[in-house]
Order: structure tokens, then C-alpha cells, then sequence
């Protein structure tokens, strides 16, 4: 064997060794990575066969693409396999620690790529939505001309978080949270494999503890793989029985995916009142669990229940606002974590209250007939009359005093047009309003001219 092939040999042993080294200290999850679009899990709304990021790959009309989802759904992994699978060379940037210059050096180099015949790029960058605008916007140029094929990944909905230039002119994939199946289907197949997974350690997986895993990862492949490892090295039983138990202790306390900016924050706090407007007090305490996990701020919270006893509740409940009010008051006093305790009264009194938003609707009208109609002037008789020389402009005259009418009620115009705004439903107090408002609105109609 000549000098140049034995140190070719010793170099690709020498590679070969470095390359496992490597792949023995990767996390497991990164080492179960699928190494094709076959072994992908998940996302068969836009990836299964026939859907659109499959059609865009099989005819070779990949464009640019914005991934949105949560962590651990796949984002990074797919974006490599389209690399792979559109035959382009793959660069990575993270919008965290990456700057206009470390972007411009990599569009540079692909278009020297593109000019000189060579392999075109795929460039992922991880967190788009951190690039500010002028960084966005030094990618335009050569994602318009297809220098580069970019995908961008976020977990905040890009149509908020990226610019509108950028959007306009990707394809959006929004990434669901994995299924339970999806993930056991994953954590089986870590168990199996010898090379990549954890196939060399016998292993005898409890399928309560499989369950559980999938349930408590909430989707995340990450987190349930690396819950799966710290279970399998940190034990010295030989075979190892998984178990329930086992994985209890090898998952950390569940962080709570919540941007309190962001999608989480709106979605959650949009979920918590349409439950209470749905008369459901199971949803509203899980939405009010999941924002508080989350570490919501108490105050926001409180003021959304304020207004949703005025918006929802209304007269149908009198009670329900100053219950409201009186809860606000109590958790700036006492504070979490006591502060659950009354939160979870209020949303479960909202909850059950009656439930009207005639006063909602009744303001929202006479607000739009201010705006958009002729303006009413205040009649006559309604006008001050506590300063000098009123009188003499008529102000006040043939005003009747409602408390010395009979039953308290005068028969009296009080705007000089006929209108109606306030309708009270026929449900809790509401209801017994309605019947009274009824014989109101009879006695002030003899008081209107022509009446």
C-alpha cells in the first residue's frame, strides 16, 4: 500500500472515530433525528402524500417557506431533510445570535455557489421573528431572485412577528403539537434501535410508563425522548424495568409554552372568556390553571373578569360586577398564590351567572347613532337651569319631577326622538327588568308630542 493510500486510510478511520465520538455524547433526541422523509413523524397536513410541502418537493418548486409551531414539532429536523431531499446545501443561522453581517456572508456565498454552477442553498434560520426589520429585510433581495431557498422558523405567528414583505412572499406551514401516538411511536423506535437510540441497553418499557411519557410531553419530542434517557443512564438495574415511577422522576417540572406577548397569551385569554361566556366553569378554571402556571399577570386577569361581568353578565346578574370588582381588590391585597382561590370563585360565579350583554349591545348602538346620525339636542325642558338667566332662555320649564309622579315614573320625553337601545333578555334579574321597563316606556311614550 503506497504512503498517500495508508494516510487516507488513517484520516477516514481517524473521521469515522470523530463522528461517533461525536454521535455517543448528542442527546438522544438529537441522535433519533429521521435521516429521510419516511421516518418523519407528524405533520401529514401539509407532509402527507399528495399534500402541499410534498407536491412542492416532488416538482422541484421549493420556494421559500416560514415553519410556525411549537418547540419540538419538527421544525429544525424538516427543514434538514428538505436540504437533503431538493439536493441543497444546508446552512443554519439563529436569529438570536446572528447579525446582518452573518447573514449577508452567507447570502453572498450562495450566490457565488449559483453563479459558478455549484449546489444552491437552503438556509434555516431558527427564530426568525428576533431578526429586526432591517434584518428581514437584507434577505429580500435573494429570496425574491432564488439564491436562496429560506426557511424560517418561529414560534410566534408570523403574520404578527415577521415582516409583511417576508410573508408575502413565503409559504406558512403551521407544525401542530406531535399526537400521543406520534410520540410513542418515536419512543418506541428509540428503544429499538441499537446505533442511534437506546436499543444497546435492555430495556423493559412499563406501557403505563410509555403512556405517561407521551401524555406528560405535551407534543414535544424533545422532551419526551430526553425524559425517556435520563430514565434509561441514570439507573443501574440490569435488565431495567421502566416504570411508571421511573418516568415520574426522570421528567422535570413542565414548562408552560406561554409568550406572555404572544399567540399563548391571546389564545388562552380569548379560551378563558369564551368559557365563561359559554356558562362552562370546567373550561374557564383549566384556562385560568393553564395562565397561571404560566405566570400571567394577576392584574390582567382580573381587569378581563371586571369586564366580562359588565360585558357578558350584565343585569342578568347584578351581583356578578361587584363580585368582580371585590376580587380585583382581594388579589391586589393578598397576592398569589392565595390569590387562586379567589379568582377561581369569581370565574366559577361568572361562569354559572345568567348571562346577558343587552347593556353591551345597547351602548355600542347609541354610541354609533352619536357617530353617524344627525346629532339630538338636549330638549328644553332637560336643559341647566341653576345659572343666572336660564330663564329667560326657557331652560327647565315644564320639567316634572320624577319623584313626585306617581309610582315615580313621569310621563315624560327624555330625548325628543323616538329611540330604543336597551333591550333586557329574558333570563335571571334581567327578566324581571324587562317586565318592568315594559310599563316604564308605556308612561314615557305619553309624554312624547303626538303621543
Amino acid at each position: 500500500m503506497s504512503l498517500s493510500k495508508g494516510n487516507n486510510a488513517v484520516m477516514s478511520l481517524f473521521a469515522q472515530s470523530e463522528k461517533q465520538n461525536f454521535t455517543r455524547v448528542q442527546p438522544l433526541a438529537a441522535r433519533m433525528r429521521p435521516a429521510n422523509l419516511d421516518e418523519f413523524v407528524g405533520q401529514t397536513h401539509f407532509l402527507g402524500e399528495g399534500k402541499l410541502l410534498r407536491r412542492l418537493l416532488k416538482a422541484d418548486r421549493l420556494s421559500s417557506v416560514i415553519f410556525y409551531g411549537p418547540p419540538g414539532s419538527g421544525k429544525t429536523t424538516l427543514a434538514r431533510l428538505l436540504a437533503t431531499e431538493s439536493r441543497k446545501k444546508f446552512k443554519q443561522l439563529s436569529a438570536v445570535t446572528s447579525g446582518v453581517k452573518d447573514v449577508r456572508e452567507v447570502l453572498d456565498a450562495a450566490r457565488d455557489d449559483v453563479a459558478s454552477g455549484g449546489t444552491r442553498t437552503l438556509l434555516f434560520i431558527d427564530e426568525i421573528h428576533r431578526f429586526n426589520k432591517a434584518q428581514q429585510d437584507a434577505l429580500l433581495p435573494d429570496v425574491e431572485e432564488g439564491v436562496v431557498t429560506l426557511v424560517g422558523a418561529t414560534t410566534s405567528n408570523p403574520f404578527f412577528a415577521v415582516n409583511s414583505a417576508l410573508v408575502s412572499r413565503s409559504q406558512i406551514f403551521q407544525f401542530q403539537a406531535l399526537s400521543k401516538e406520534d410520540i410513542t411511536a418515536l419512543l418506541r423506535r428509540a428503544l429499538a434501535d441499537k446505533y442511534r437510540g437506546l436499543g444497546m441497553h435492555e430495556v423493559v418499557m412499563h406501557e403505563d410508563a410509555l403512556d405517561f411519557l407521551a401524555e406528560v410531553s405535551d407534543g414535544d419530542a424533545r422532551r419526551a425522548l430526553s425524559a425517556l434517557e435520563i430514565g434509561v443512564l441514570s439507573s443501574d438495574e440490569h435488565p431495567l424495568q421502566y416504570t411508571r415511577q421511573l418516568a415520574e422522576e426522570s421528567v422535570q417540572k413542565k414548562a408552560v409554552q406561554y409568550d406572555p406577548t404572544g399567540d399563548e397569551h391571546y389564545d388562552a385569554a380569548s379560551a378563558l372568556i369564551k368559557s365563561l361566556r359559554g356558562s362552562d366553569p370546567d373550561a374557564s378554571l383549566y384556562w385560568l390553571a393553564k395562565m397561571l402556571e404560566a405566570g400571567e399577570d394577576i392584574r390582567f386577569l382580573c381587569r378581563r373578569l371586571v369586564i366580562l361581568a359588565s360585558e357578558d353578565v350584565g343585569n342578568a346578574d347584578p351581583h356578578a360586577l361587584p363580585l368582580a370588582v371585590a376580587a380585583m381588590h382581594a388579589c391586589e391585597f393578598i397576592g398569589l398564590p392565595e390569590a387562586q382561590l379567589t379568582l377561581a370563585q369569581c370565574v366559577t360565579y361568572l361562569a354559572c351567572a345568567p348571562k346577558s350583554n343587552a347593556s353591551t349591545i345597547a351602548i355600542g348602538e347609541a354610541r354609533a347613532d352619536v357617530r353617524e346620525n344627525r346629532l339630538i339636542p338636549v330638549p328644553v325642558h332637560l336643559r341647566d337651569s341653576h345659572y343666572a338667566g336660564s330663564k329667560r332662555l326657557g331652560h327647565g320649564k315644564d320639567y316634572e319631577y320624577s319623584h313626585n309622579a306617581e309610582g315615580g315614573v313621569a310621563a315624560q320625553d327624555y330625548l325628543g326622538v323616538e329611540r330604543t337601545y336597551y333591550r333586557p333578555v329574558p333570563r335571571g334579574f334581567e327578566a324581571d327588568m324587562a317586565k318592568r321597563l315594559e310599563a316604564i316606556r308605556l308612561k314615557l311614550r305619553e309624554g312624547k308630542p303626538g303621543e
